[in-house]
């Protein structure tokens, strides 16, 4: 199969991603490769009405603690320091029961060049975080502290959330409609399917508008 983005380099395909697909349209071409759990939980929401996310997986792994530790926060400065441009920094793990992400947290990201943060949990220092106007998608916010409550103990490795199963270097995308995540053996022909299915819609959202049923629409374009 030729795919629409072949002998580009990868940012060209982020690029692509960005401005033309959206999650919906990416879940379901997923689907029809038979990867069936690819959204990450709902509930996991952007701070911003309209945020937009396109980038790569940089997993972090957490794991609760109990009380004061000989290091705070475990490997979390390590992996804040490393992350790379177009990196989004993707953590899950322990049982949420605090704020696993703020305004610092948001800072070194940002400056670092990352694109996005998705947390499995909640975060907190919301004004802070939202006057920095950068995609975080949590679970909501909560101002407990992490530092006698959880840690992250690795980085750059595979991580699982909900039923979805994240590698580092996965594309992430996420919009209003959730996060889905796509594995990277995948891709060309996500985003090569992908964009021929958004167009297709296109086509028939005139044509509906333009007088033809939906059941006709159907019939003859395969997609509702």
């Amino acid at each position: 199969m030729t795919s629409a983005v072949d002998g580009n380099p990868r940012d060209h395909l982020l690029d692509t991603v960005r401005r033309e697909l959206y999650t919906p349209v990416i879940g379901d071409v997923l689907d029809t490769l038979g990867r069936y759990h690819q959204f990450l939980p709902a509930p996991i929401r952007a701070l911003t009405p309209g945020a937009v996310l396109v980038g790569r997986a940089m997993p972090a792994l957490m794991a609760d603690v109990h009380g004061p530790q000989q290091r705070p926060f475990g490997l979390l400065t390590e992996a804040l320091d490393q992350l790379e441009p177009g990196d989004i920094y993707l953590c899950g793990g322990g049982s949420r029961n605090c704020a696993y992400w703020g305004e610092i947290l948001t800072a070194t990201a940002r400056t670092r060049g990352a694109v996005g943060a998705v947390i499995d949990g909640y975060h907190r220092d919301t004004p802070k975080v939202l006057e920095q106007r950068w995609p975080v998608f949590s679970r909501g916010s909560y101002g407990q502290d992490s530092a006698v409550r959880t840690q992250v103990i690795d980085y750059r490795v595979p991580i699982q959330i909900g039923h979805v199963w994240v590698n580092p270097g996965d594309l992430i995308v996420g919009d209003v409609d959730g996060i889905v995540v796509v594995p990277q053996d995948l891709e060309a022909d996500v985003v090569t399917q992908a964009l021929a299915k958004a167009r297709t819609e296109n086509t028939v959202r005139r044509a509906i508008e333009d007088g033809m049923t939906s059941t006709a629409a159907f019939a003859e374009y395969g997609v509702l």
